[in-house]
């Protein structure tokens, strides 16, 4: 799923990219490579002993990247500083609310023209449990008219070879 996240990504080599939401790091490692050494690549997550797996993870790797902690709600970096913004498996995680002001952010921090994108769980409540539809309300297509609002173009929504994993990228004005 990593290899298709990052195919979905487009990371082209030199590129500034900010996984969201990295958790213990190994997508952003991953996306480093993709991006080679004229490359930038920063990590945030909210909970800090996933950082320090991360770090751990990419000195014994001796990969350069900037892993902290940070919020999606408020992103510890300058403005239009992003050609491409990734959030893996972490969205669904989130209320609508904080949803909407981590679109915010990520349009903040990405550069005009930017990218981003978002892989994440499709109706998997839905399949898992056999509950209603209103639960399945959570998966990635619903989230298109936010990202609208949030001032991104170009939004495209799909679903990937993973039966319940879904795809959602933007560009930044």
């Amino acid at each position: 799923m990593r290899e298709m996240t990052l195919d979905l990504a487009r990371i082209a080599p030199g590129e500034k990219v900010l996984d969201v939401g990295c958790g213990t790091g190994t997508l952003t490692i991953a996306a480093k490579a993709r991006a080679g050494a004229n490359g930038e690549v920063h990590g945030i997550d909210a909970a800090p002993e996933m950082i320090e797996v991360a770090r751990r993870k990419a000195t014994e790797q001796e990969t350069d990247i900037d892993f902290r902690v940070g919020l999606i709600e408020d992103i510890p970096f300058p403005d239009d500083e992003f050609d491409l913004v990734l959030s893996s498996l972490m969205l669904h995680h989130l209320p609508i609310d904080l949803k909407h002001r981590g679109f915010i952010e990520i349009y903040r921090v990405l550069k005009p023209g930017g990218r981003f994108l978002a892989v994440d769980l499709e109706f998997a409540l839905h399949h898992l449990f056999n509950f209603g539809h209103k639960i399945a309300q959570s998966n990635l297509q619903v989230l298109a008219p936010v990202l609208e609002e949030a001032g991104f173009t170009d939004v495209e929504s799909g679903k990937t070879q993973f039966r319940v994993v879904s795809f959602l990228r933007a560009r930044a004005r």
